[in-house]
């Protein structure tokens, strides 16, 4: 296949970073904004982020938790009644302190000195501290549990660098925030919104993930367990795709959120958060992209089949219109994955091949083309996005099917790119993960010998904690790697910490992530 000409200039073997910003580029689902770490969303990329969001919310309603909305401006005395939190965020937050803007004399504008705020705001980094004031306002008795409350919105960190889509400093996410009588309720909360996150990304987003606890060193500020998805992107780096957190009381006592129990007792809940966010879509980017751009899984892509007539500005383009016409209206009467096929009949101005390229880059599972010849035939001519080239001769895989068979069988079509495109990157994960490395030396040595993308590794350790996890942590940042997680269903330890050389107690994955 050697001889393929593909529609991107940067391939991933050469250069992944290059890529992955040629595909944003191409797929036309961003841009940069002109503000430092804020980016456009461009239709086509909205629109993903738009599937993936319908896709959680019904998640998240099905477990009975209610939508609500909360200020992006948070006093700063919020953040100060909880230490180790504010500690997390300080170096991220961005902070308003003036209300209004004069004119400095020289054609520009300055903050007015008179307009200085009294307290200064944070523009929301994750919003707990408000949440948790409105959580103590509204629980007061055992009845009122368990809370359970989700809000969309956006939020801001400070990042010095940044990357479309992985890191920016505003982005898009979803916050949960729930509050129980008990702390075995509260886990059960924090595993099920795991549970979601997990089931929402392998089903919808086509990302094989393994769902684990984090480490003390990794978990959320103010948190007592912190549970994460990670993904391995195509260059065997791991992408932190959700987090559950199990925050105790903490929250509770810093906000005072509290309740009468049955016997009249006041006790502080027990709360939970859990989030994720536009980061997901860089996941999808990196899993499934491919050196042609983007490869859209069908339950995520706004647009399933796109159907590209051929037209030649001749009498006969109105029949060839009307024949487009009947197999979109086909196609749009057919179910798939649970809903009604997303179909778009491209009638824009340009030539079908080069159209069909640009469908090509955005990834768009199947793309139609139609002109007076296969309406004569009564067939389609279609190509499915997940395997665009034939291996034996480097050319377009095209099919020809009749158009009526075609259209009863766009439904299995879609499942099976759907399942295929899973199926390739848990394949190609599970080929990356090494595993019985029992000493240090052997990480390195991976590390160093293993070529650009060399994945992960999986080993056995004790759990330390205070100064000598300090020191891991330390051992860890000097080769690039961090602990991912715990997995969730990983086999029991059985050997030694690499670390301390102490009995192990449980296997974490390492690895070199975003």
């Amino acid at each position: 296949m050697s001889n393929i000409r593909h529609a991107l200039t940067v391939k991933r073997e050469d250069d992944f970073a290059k890529w992955y910003q040629e595909v944003i580029s191409a797929a036309d689902m961003a841009e940069e904004s002109g503000v430092r770490g804020c980016m456009v969303f461009k239709p086509w990329g909205y629109g993903i982020w738009e599937r993936v969001q319908r896709l959680m919310d019904d998640r998240i309603k099905e477990a009975g938790v209610q939508n609500c909305y909360f200020p992006l401006f948070i006093p700063l005395a919020n953040f100060e009644r909880e230490a180790s939190h504010v500690d997390g965020f300080a170096k991220e937050m961005a902070v308003v302190t003036h209300h209004r803007l004069i004119a400095d004399g020289k054609g520009g504008l300055i903050p007015d000195p008179e307009a200085k705020l009294e307290e200064p705001l944070v523009v929301r980094p994750t919003s707990e501290t408000i949440i948790g004031d409105a959580m103590a306002r509204w629980t007061q008795s055992w009845r009122d549990l368990p809370l359970m409350i989700n809000q969309w919105a956006n939020v801001v960190r400070w990042e010095m660098r940044t990357r479309m889509f992985l890191r920016t400093s505003e982005f898009l996410w979803q916050e949960g925030h729930t509050a129980h009588a008990d702390k075995q309720e509260a886990l059960e909360e924090t595993h099920r919104a795991l549970e979601m996150y997990r089931a929402c990304v392998e089903e919808d987003l086509a990302l094989p993930v393994i769902a684990g606890e984090k480490p003390e060193n990794e978990r959320f500020p103010g948190a007592d367990e912190t549970w994460s998805i990670e993904a391995m992107m195509q260059d065997g780096k791991a992408l932190q795709a959700g987090t559950s957190h199990y925050l105790g009381t903490n929250f509770a006592k810093a906000a005072g959120i509290q309740y009468q129990d049955r016997e009249g007792t006041q006790k502080f809940c027990h709360t939970t958060s859990w989030g994720t966010s536009t980061r997901m879509i860089g996941g999808v980017i990196m899993t499934h992209g491919d050196d042609d751009g983007l490869r859209v899984p069908p339950r995520i892509a706004p647009f399933q089949v796109v159907i590209l007539p051929m037209l030649r500005d001749k009498p006969e383009d109105e029949a060839t219109l009307a024949y487009c016409e009947q197999v979109r209206a086909g196609i749009a009467a057919q179910f798939s994955l649970g809903e009604k096929v997303r179909v778009l009949l491209d009638k824009t101005p340009g030539k079908a091949s080069a159209k069909r390229w640009d469908w090509v880059r955005k990834g768009a599972p199947v793309v139609i083309e139609i002109g007076s010849r296969d309406m004569e035939n009564g067939k389609v001519a279609a190509i499915r996005r997940d395997k665009l080239w034939n291996p034996e001769t480097g050319k377009l895989a095209n099919s020809f099917p009749q158009r009526d068979e075609f259209i009863s069988g766009i439904s299995d079509l879609l499942e099976d790119i759907q399942n295929s495109l899973y199926t390739e990157a848990r394949d190609r994960r599970d080929a990356n993960i090494t595993r019985g490395v029992t000493e240090w030396s052997e990480v390195t040595e991976f590390y160093k010998s293993n070529g650009k993308y060399p994945g992960w590794i999986e080993v056995q350790w004790s759990k330390p904690s205070g100064a000598v996890l300090e020191k891991v942590v330390e051992q860890l940042k000097e080769e690039k790697l961090t602990i991912r997680n715990v997995p969730r269903d990983g086999d029991d330890a059985d050997g030694t910490c690499i670390f301390t050389g102490e009995p192990a107690v449980e296997r974490i994955l390492i690895a070199r992530a975003y």
